[in-house]
């Protein structure tokens, strides 16, 4: 079994979201027994996901009702074959916090060759949930094969 981690930074919007939508795109390649997680580098409290995402993936089929936020640990980043962030600040602060685990970690836009962080709707009006539910929904469609092939080690995994 294969593990993907995705890290935010609360671990309540971006990562959940993309976890989720990951999750379902790998269980319609018939990768169903992959495992994917989220953690957040500021995750200090469980918090349960933020009301607009958990009803944004809702209307697409995904329940997320469940999430419970979790701090990203050494653990978490071991146990993981690939670990997908929002931001160039997220994929900086693991690789330094834990260099061990560097060569694992990677933006999630890394994926589609176009690098650029996930902007954080938290607090925002519900456009801007809908606008990062819908991006990360293209990024990983777009970059399905290069998650799959980084998590199975098939591909170099340079750390950009």
């Amino acid at each position: 079994m294969r593990r993907i981690l995705v890290v935010c930074t609360a671990n309540i919007c971006r990562s959940p979201a993309a976890a989720a939508l990951l999750r379902d795109r790998l269980g319609k390649r018939g990768l169903r027994d992959w495992s994917v997680g989220s953690a957040g580098t500021w995750a200090r409290v469980p918090r349960a996901a933020s009301r607009p995402v958990v009803g944004i993936l809702r209307r697409g089929g995904i329940d997320i009702s469940d999430h419970q936020s979790t701090m990203v640990n050494e653990e978490l980043l071991r146990e993981a074959d690939l670990v997908l962030t929002m931001e160039i600040g997220h994929a900086e602060a693991l690789r330094l916090e834990f260099p061990a685990q560097a060569a694992k970690v990677f933006m999630l836009s890394d994926m589609t060759g176009k690098r650029f962080d996930i902007a954080d709707p938290y607090g925002g009006p519900v456009e801007g949930y809908e606008q990062m539910v819908s991006d990360l929904s293209s990024l990983i469609d777009e970059g399905l094969d290069r998650i799959i092939e980084l998590a199975q080690g098939v591909v170099s995994s340079e750390v950009q």
